[in-house]
């Protein structure tokens, strides 16, 4: 977070350097120095807008405390260089009221760094929201994109062979990358895998865009399935089978992470961890399988299977899978421990053409695995409303999602408007792999790809509606189990899954408008590489989303906007109410 803090600094001049006693063992020439450095800082503050408080001869200092500028965790850096003990600064970084001591008693600056040391604008006036249209209009962080115009390829698709093949190779070259970098930093690991990205997966990714499948007309869905060492993927693929409507025209991507020899439990009752057998591959025994087989001789069933010691988290799991589509028109995003109501498939796509919309996407957190399902399709299914900021440093202050709760006496006939797309649930028109490509620059993060996908979705001009009947159940509480940050831990060092993700995440919460991950803010240009290509779209705005959903990213405040919790259409979409009385 750029912030500004007045700290008076006495400006040695000509006479005080020459006065200097020669006892502290200072040349000439040192006295040279320091005097030139001291006018060089002088003239870099009065030239940036610094002004002073009280006292015409106290410049302001601009310091960052954004984790691609903080190297030490007992020094903070500002932008001159200039290192301060982090100590005095901590009564300002408590959650949540951090930024509310901050804005009272300094200053957020966030994007307008760069015009305030230029000269272009004063602190005051950023403070004060007295910002010129046209840097207002510069530094909007969906008015600064630029439109992302994919071409068609002549190239035929890629065939699915050359898709997995592909992605098989680049995370084998990243583990074996990672395997010579085992002590490195978390700034040394990303930058591994970003020069890997640029060289390989990123050209790839832009050749497989061009060369996308045309979306068919034939009523198939296709289930996105992201699989971490989980007991619970066969019986999923099974049930989604079992449970379908349409068996034959249901076919399921699954990226499979599972340990295949010497393999640790998760963490156990007293922190403990032990030896355990190796991961059931759900995909080879539900081909082997009466029921599996004929579907996965027919190519309904596509694996991309993956070592747990090379697996980059969620967020990159699910990029993986969205390449394992195949031109079906309807598209699933799934968790692998869920279950489903009979008919999941085809009700699925009845409640999306029941929306009001012409790019819908359907979401919410389904219930609990234990919930009767077809005991509860014949009440209101329950909506994803309320975020929150995170209340911990270790992520970032990043938007989470409290789960969905039900609000609605009556069911009705079309789904309702709803705020936020949950990343373990949501279905939506195929197109949307277009025009919302995964992001390949976001391995290894944890939170934050619900926020940042509900507002790409949005800007890209799709609406977020509630299912009207839960179709699915989620199994929550999987303790004791293990995680993809414990493998990180045996691949690096232990404990460099935090500050790694929440480096990385800077990516996602600069395209959101935090001011203390703006461009200006982060001395690691790399996280923002291609970001342009995998960001907001231009048919409406950031600023217009957030205010729908109500975050202020600059304050770090939720502000009710009713919407959700009453059923009623966001402001823009009146015209839809009479759907909902």
């Amino acid at each position: 977070m750029a912030v500004i803090q007045r700290r008076k600094v006495h400006h040695r001049g000509p006479a005080d350097s020459v006065m200097v006693p020669l006892g502290i063992g200072l040349t000439l020439l040192s006295l040279i120095v320091l005097y030139l450095l001291t006018i060089w800082f002088s003239s870099a503050m009065a030239g940036s807008g610094g002004q002073s408080n009280g006292d015409p001869g106290t410049p302001k200092r601009y310091v960052s405390e954004s984790s691609g500028l903080l190297k030490n965790p007992s020094l903070y850096m500002n932008s001159f260089g200039l290192r301060h003990n982090r100590s005095t600064w901590i009564h300002n970084n408590e959650v949540p009221s951090r930024v509310k001591n901050l804005l009272r008693t300094d200053e957020i600056v966030g994007d307008y760094l760069g015009d305030v040391q230029s000269g272009s604008i004063t602190v005051d006036d950023v403070l004060r929201g007295k910002i010129p249209a046209s840097l207002k209009m510069k530094r909007s962080p969906t008015a600064e994109k630029t439109v992302v115009r994919r071409p068609k390829s002549d190239k035929p698709p890629m065939t699915m062979t050359e898709i997995i093949d592909f992605l098989s190779d680049f995370l084998h070259l990243l583990h074996e990358t990672c395997a010579k970098i085992k002590t490195a930093t978390y700034q040394e690991i990303w930058e591994a895998y970003h020069e890997l990205t640029v060289t390989k997966l990123y050209p790839w990714d832009k050749e497989y865009l061009e060369r996308m499948p045309e979306r068919r007309d034939d009523d198939s869905i296709f289930v996105s399935l992201a699989s971490y060492r989980d007991e619970n993927c066969l019986s999923t693929i099974k049930n989604a089978y079992a449970n379908s409507k349409n068996p034959n025209k249901l076919n399921i991507g699954l990226v499979q992470q599972n340990c295949e020899a010497k393999c640790r439990s998760g963490v156990l009752e007293g922190g403990k961890m032990e030896d355990v057998e190796p991961d059931e591959d759900c995909h080879k025994v539900f081909c082997s399988s009466p029921e599996g087989k004929p579907h996965c001789d027919a190519g309904r069933v596509r694996a991309l299977h993956v070592q747990e010691s090379e697996s980059l988290g969620p967020y990159a799991a699910r990029y993986f899978a969205s390449k394992l589509w195949d031109g079906e028109p309807w598209f699933m995003q799934i968790d692998s421990h869920m279950t489903f109501l009979q008919d999941w498939d085809a009700i699925s796509v009845d409640m999306l053409q029941k929306a009001p919309s012409e790019k819908p996407v359907l979401s919410h957190y389904p219930p609990s695995h234990e919930a009767n399902l077809e005991r509860r399709s014949s009440l209101p299914a329950p909506r994803l409303c309320g975020p929150v900021f995170a209340d911990n440093e270790i992520e970032g202050q990043i938007i989470r999602l409290e789960g969905s709760n039900e609000y609605d006496k009556k069911k009705l006939e079309h789904p309702r408007f709803a705020p936020f797309i949950a990343a373990g649930y949501f279905v939506a028109h195929s197109e949307f792999l277009r025009e919302v490509p995964y992001d390949p620059f976001l391995p290894w993060i944890f939170m934050g790809e619900e926020i940042i996908m509900s507002a790409r979705f949005y800007t890209h001009g799709y609406d977020i509606f509630s299912p009207t009947i839960s179709v699915l159940g989620h199994i929550y509480v999987r303790r004791h189990k293990p995680k993809f940050w414990e493998s990180m831990h045996r691949t690096f060092t232990f404990g460099i899954s935090n500050p790694l993700g929440d480096y990385i995440t800077n990516r996602i919460k600069m395209q959101l408008g935090y001011p203390e991950s703006a461009r200006d803010m982060i001395q690691a240009k790399s996280i923002f590489t291609a970001v342009d290509e995998y960001s907001m779209g231009t048919v409406r705005k950031m600023e217009d989303y957030l205010d729908m959903v109500g975050l202020d990213m600059t304050k770090k405040e939720v502000f009710y906007t009713a919407f959700c919790e009453t059923g009623q259409p966001p402001k823009g979409f009146e015209q839809y109410a009479s759907l909902y009385e």
